[in-house]
């Protein structure tokens, strides 16, 4: 039988995991995840992109693979914020036309992250984004 502690440890292996498979990019761009504690809300900024044959992520206007780390100073073609989870994907899938990407995988890893940045809200926690 596992304890909590091992079951915990197993999970986040796995999560570890899985978390540096291949994905596909989605062609209508990326979002950056962020909470906002001052104002309670947890937000996504929605960036456009390229993708190149190499299957990287390009800046539209530039041609050049975007970077996954460090600071890169570009403008989101949108930006929403919400109180929860469940508000800010209403406010994305429902409400926005045309829903701002093309994978459903996106869509799932999106609603993953919202329920993370929500958690950290709550707790106080820090929130990275996956």
């Amino acid at each position: 039988m596992l304890t909590t502690h091992s079951l915990a440890a197993s999970l986040a292996t796995l999560d570890d995991r899985l978390s540096h498979r291949y994905i596909e990019l989605d062609p209508l761009g990326y979002f950056i995840i962020y909470v906002d504690r001052e104002a309670g809300l947890i937000g996504a900024k929605h960036y456009s992109n390229v993708i190149n044959d190499q299957g990287l992520a390009c800046d539209p206007e530039t041609g050049e693979p975007l970077p996954c780390h460090g600071k890169l100073e570009r403008q989101p073609i949108a930006t929403y914020t919400a109180r929860t989870a469940k508000e800010l994907c209403i406010k994305i899938f429902e409400e926005t036309t045309p829903v701002p990407m093309t994978r459903l995988d996106h869509a799932a890893y999106l609603g993953r992250e919202f329920v993370r940045a929500e958690l950290a809200l709550l707790s106080g926690q820090d929130y990275i984004q996956d």
